[in-house]
């Protein structure tokens, strides 16, 4: 319903515009040669806009550029920030620690508490802290294969979990496949990872029965392939496989803590063996977790014991320093709340409802989904059911003029697909007018 002409007039105008109003941005990259690419990161240039706008500081649900531009953020550092830029109290409780140091390769005593909340939160006994969600998950498949002497791991199509090697495996035509974006790959991964179509109980009970399986990696609700929600039935079939078949689940948590307080498996009542929350779970501080059910916590206790001294391929120095527990205290005490989460997700209803009318009005086959706190809308009519039909539903070029549309007026998205974060202080203003340039977009993609 949108013609290719349309896209490009849009995208090659909008582009023009982005050029007019941030002249530092571009005056910025041009002398930022030192970096690679011009940033010092480089997923910083997969924006959609000629060059990626440069932050000058962000407060609440709101960013503004070096170029004087104000943002209604719902991009939150993709879910860095999901309960706001710098919360007050984060920012005192770093203040404080930054004077007292930030990085002893100690215990402090308010790491003590924080274990306690974090078994309260999120339903696990034990815990251990990592400094980012990409180490914890390496830590946690290293984990399970110790413990239960299996090779394997089983991932789904089209996920995502961090810079992980092991979940960097596809299906083509119903082909295992090795992801071709992965620079530098060397060893062939397919012969340790398994991978399915996500919510095909038929596929994960034979792989599963196979019994060489380690662990299960996956998001409760797949979040990096747009979003892709489990069917009816699908995640209480694959807890009993995985009990019947000896086989660790393993919850990515990162993006699907957005479900409601303790995340998705509290939220429905799911339990895994083991989970990982990165990114929010410290307001933006380099920090990520993982926990772990007491019967997974005595198997490592009986591994870590019975092998040999010396490095276990686990865990950095900074791991677990004073500024990321302090952080993530300060979180839980404070900002991340069931209170929280009920602004948060009634902002969410209000910008699904928005868009949904929206869509409807402009009589287009789109679909909104919505996860907790986080939503999306999708180019296609139908929710795609597995990672296959959600890469197939995507329209790249179609959602790069969306995106830049909407930063021009003062909206921002996450680049990697349609997917906006609605945080407690996100404002009801802040959604109507994300709604309202939506509803601009598309006029202009259909004159």
């Amino acid at each position: 319903m949108i013609s290719a002409a349309a896209i490009t007039r849009v995208a090659e105008r909008e582009a023009d515009r982005f050029r007019y109003v941030n002249p530092r941005a571009f005056a910025h990259h041009a002398a930022a040669k030192g970096w690679f690419q011009s940033v010092p990161f480089h997923w910083m240039r997969d924006w959609p806009s000629p060059v990626p706008i440069v932050a000058a500081s962000a407060k609440d649900a709101t960013l503004a550029s070096i170029d004087g531009q104000t943002y209604d953020d719902f991009c939150l550092g993709d879910t860095a920030s999901l309960f706001g830029h710098s919360p007050p109290a984060l920012a005192a409780a770093l203040a404080k620690q930054a004077s007292e140091g930030l990085s002893y390769m100690l215990p402090t005593e308010r790491g003590a508490e924080l274990s306690q909340r974090l078994a309260a939160m999120f339903a696990l006994p034990q815990w251990q802290v990592t400094t980012t969600a990409s180490e914890a998950n390496r830590a946690v498949v290293r984990w399970c294969r110790g413990i239960s002497g299996r090779n394997k791991i089983l991932t789904f199509n089209g996920a995502y979990h961090g810079a992980v090697d092991d979940a960097f495996v596809d299906l083509k035509g119903g082909v295992p496949t090795m992801r071709a974006s992965l620079v530098g790959q060397v060893h062939d991964l397919r012969g340790t990872t398994a991978v399915i179509e996500f919510n095909d109980e038929a596929a994960l009970a034979n792989a599963l029965r196979g019994g060489d399986i380690a662990c299960v990696l996956a998001e409760p609700v797949m979040t990096n392939v747009g979003m892709v929600r489990d069917a009816p039935g699908f995640l209480q079939t694959l807890r009993r496989l995985c009990t019947e078949t000896g086989t660790l689940l393993v919850f990515d948590e990162t993006h699907t803590i957005s479900s409601g307080y303790g995340g998705h498996g509290v939220t429905h009542g799911l339990a895994p063996d083991l989970m990982v929350v990165g990114k929010s779970i410290g307001g933006g501080v380099p920090c990520a977790i993982y926990g772990f059910s007491a019967d997974v916590a005595e198997r490592m206790a009986d591994l870590y014991t019975s092998r040999p001294p010396g490095h276990s391929g686990i865990g950095t120095t900074l791991s677990a320093n004073a500024l990321a527990i302090t952080a993530m205290d300060a979180m839980l005490i404070e900002v991340i709340t069931p209170a929280a989460y009920d602004l948060m997700l009634r902002g969410s209803a209000r910008l699904v409802t928005g868009l949904e009318q929206e869509i409807a009005t402009a009589n287009l086959d789109w679909h909104v989904t919505q996860v907790g706190a986080r939503v999306e809308f999708l180019t296609c009519p139908t929710p795609p059911l597995s990672g296959g039909e959600a890469k197939a539903a995507m329209h790249p070029e179609l959602e790069a003029a969306i995106h830049l549309f909407l930063a021009n007026r003062g909206i921002l998205l996450a680049p990697f697909h349609n997917m906006m974060l609605v945080s407690p202080v996100t404002g009801d203003d802040q959604i109507d007018r994300l709604v309202g340039a939506f509803a601009d977009c598309v006029r202009a993609l259909k004159e």
